[in-house]
């Protein structure tokens, strides 16, 4: 079947003078309808795709129109690398930069708050203590051996709460979160009403009264530090204990590849959720890669790319009414008589992608095994020489790399991998290996198998902004159905949670007794 298809719906012929004469027409609606579309570009808005990679589309192109075969007569190890960057990169750039900052002013205006607590929370019940002393010690009774012991139980209970406030509150923060952490803003706020109620009740029972009992002042101060310990307690049990039992199944789906994972979540709300659900992709999730996703891009492309439609009569009364609507219906058409044999042409492109897969595979193990056996080699000349001469690791693999870089570097172009290794990482992942003593296929482990994203460099997971994006409000709980999108640059994670059903158990009692059956063996046997 021709690419260029043609319908019984328009005309092939038409005359000189008619044919001119609409050509002047269709000139006139072309230059209106370019005006049109001058005029209304300030009120369209184009949004990018999220699926589109980072370097946009020419380098996905240039990927495309690569030779596989390029190894066999270029230089496989480079020491120089081009980069650029356009306007768009640069405003990107810019804009991540001043996020970084709002969020560092952010997280340091919340420590300085918290510290600013804690001190209160620590002084308040030696400055009970010490006030006393300082303001009417004349009047003071003197305090007995059951008050001094209270000195002591204040010291110690002041210390164990240090510690564990310590534990609990003042850990490195792991991500920057859209809203307040509700429990811990109301314990916050729980613990400063407290301190401000004591402080309201010493102040004019005590304070204003100067009073002279000193061992009840004393066992005032105790008694705060127990109420802290208690709420330190009520900390533990909101913050840690209440997530621990799982309630929700979450099904998480990254968009673009449709790759799936399932965990179980406590009661937390949104936007904890879904940090627990990142923190989970960073070491479940394979890597993501773009330039596995052009390949069926270009193949939709190629498929309707040598469709055309004709409109030989020109914009008639009827026909320019019906245009669009006709227009459509014949790629349709046409698309639908191309569908039988798309199937084979998807086949025979696999299977050969496939068969090449395993060629450089095949390849790169050889040239791998053959590599740390020259290792083996060195390592047992190097014994026989003097200390001084001996090569360390490093130098060792920058000596073998060049045998097993072309194969390498073909398969990672073959499997579309060449942007996830560098040249520096792979020879250090070489030393790292030749350090350990591990064999070849620990080696090409890393190349052969995708792994999480935590595994490869830093440019891949480091300083990723995500954006949350939820209906409901972040600080609310999961539910039964909650839906929720966590976005990035290049693509997005949905993620549904679903509530685990209550299991009822029942119990069914066996007697032992009916397992019991008697074997009678006859004694008279047929002949």
């Amino acid at each position: 079947m021709d690419t260029e298809s043609t319908y019984s719906g328009y005309s092939y012929y038409s005359g000189r003078s008619r044919g001119s004469h609409r050509h002047g027409e269709r000139s006139r609606d072309r230059h209106k309808s370019r005006s049109k579309d001058s005029r209304s570009e300030k009120s369209v808005t184009i949004n990018t795709p999220p699926a589109e990679p980072l370097l946009g589309d020419s380098a996905v192109r240039g990927e495309q129109v690569q030779d596989d075969n390029w190894g066999e007569t270029t230089t496989a190890v480079t020491g120089t690398s081009e980069h650029s960057l356009s306007q768009e990169d640069i405003v990107r750039i810019t804009k991540d930069l001043e996020d970084s900052v709002g969020l560092d002013c952010r997280r340091y205006f919340t420590l300085t708050l918290a510290v600013i607590l804690g001190l209160l929370v620590f002084l308040t019940p030696l400055a009970f203590l010490v006030l006393p002393h300082l303001l009417w010690p004349e009047r003071l009774q003197s305090c007995g051996t059951a008050c001094e012991g209270l000195f002591i139980s204040v010291a110690f209970k002041l210390l164990i709460l240090l510690l564990a406030v310590w534990a609990l509150f003042f850990r490195p923060p792991r991500a920057g979160l859209p809203r307040v952490f509700v429990f811990r803003a109301l314990l916050a706020v729980l613990v400063l009403l407290f301190v401000i109620s004591y402080w309201l009740f010493y102040g004019v029972r005590i304070l204003d009264s100067q009073d002279e009992n000193y061992q009840g002042i004393v066992q005032y101060a105790v008694s705060l530090v127990d109420a802290l310990l208690f709420i330190h307690y009520l900390a533990i049990v909101l913050l840690e204990l209440r997530q621990l039992q799982p309630c929700f199944s979450v099904c998480v789906t990254r968009s673009t590849d449709g790759e799936t994972r399932h965990y179980n979540l406590g009661q937390l709300s949104i936007q904890r959720a879904a940090l627990a659900i990142l923190e989970h992709y960073y070491c479940d999730f394979s890597v993501h890669n773009p330039a596995l996703l052009s390949a069926s891009k270009s193949r939709a492309a190629k498929h309707l790319a040598g469709l055309k439609v004709y409109n030989v009569d020109g914009p008639g009364n009827n026909a320019a009414a019906g245009l669009a609507h006709s227009q459509s219906r014949a790629m349709i058409a046409a698309a639908a008589r191309r569908r039988d044999s798309s199937h084979n042409e998807l086949y025979y492109e696999e299977a050969e992608h496939e068969r090449r897969v395993r060629k450089r595979r095949a390849r790169l193990v050889v040239a791998v095994e053959e590599a740390f056996t020259h290792i083996k080699r060195m390592q047992e000349e190097e014994q026989k020489k003097a200390p001084g001469d001996v090569m360390d690791p490093r130098e060792a693999a920058q000596a073998i790399f060049p045998s097993m870089a072309r194969a390498l570097q073909k398969y990672l172009r073959t499997t579309k991998q060449q942007h996830c290794h560098s040249m520096e990482s792979i020879q250090q992942h070489l030393a790292f290996c030749i350090t350990n003593n591990m064999t070849p296929k620990a080696f090409l482990e890393s190349y052969l198998t995708p792994g999480p994203t935590l595994q490869y460099s830093r440019d891949h997971w480091l300083a990723r902004q995500w954006t949350l994006i939820s209906e409901a409000s972040v600080t609310s709980g999961l539910k039964d159905g909650t839906v929720f999108l966590l976005k990035c640059v290049d693509f997005s994670l949905v993620v549904t949670s679903k509530k685990i059903p209550y299991i009822q158990m029942s119990e069914e009692y066996i007697d032992p007794k009916s397992h019991k059956f008697v074997l009678r063996l006859q004694s008279e046997t047929s002949v």
